[in-house]
């Protein structure tokens, strides 16, 4: 596990850091409403240079960035529901999977079902600063 304390617009450091050595699987974001997930997911595609614009899919469960990035929110529905919905398959595609919500369950699943998977753990400090705590555990 690696702890990092950074300012907003320091994250950059922290994703570049999770690509060099995560190009495939799942990558569970937790943390508090409003502690930057999708801040977080926003960051990620914006280092793989992919010009789509990030937005929660809250709402939608899926949004694909280019080909090789995709980004969940299971935070309304529930696991049991992204379950139901046959959506565990989709994250056996080739690419980086970016679940905001995931839980203990998930983790176990994707553990379950040989899923390479982290989780990134974001608590907010301030306004501008996060605590993240990332376990490269099944990476």
């Amino acid at each position: 596990m690696k702890k990092y304390l950074l300012k907003l617009d320091q994250i950059k450091t922290l994703v570049g850091d999770i690509c060099k050595n995560f190009d495939n699987g799942v990558i569970i974001l937790r943390g508090d409403l409003a502690s930057g997930k999708t801040t977080f997911v926003r960051e990620f595609v914006k280092y793989k240079e992919i010009n789509d614009e990030v937005t929660s899919p809250t709402f939608s469960l899926q949004q694909c960035y280019g080909d090789r990035v995709f980004h969940y929110d299971i935070y309304n529905h529930g696991l049991e529901h992204f379950i139901s919905l046959g959506m565990l398959e989709e994250l056996e595609k080739d690419g980086v999977h970016l679940v905001e919500w995931g839980d203990e369950k998930l983790k176990e699943i994707l553990d379950s079902a040989e899923i390479k998977n982290m989780t990134v753990s974001i608590k907010k400090i301030d306004d501008n600063s996060r605590e993240y705590e990332v376990d490269y555990a099944h990476a």
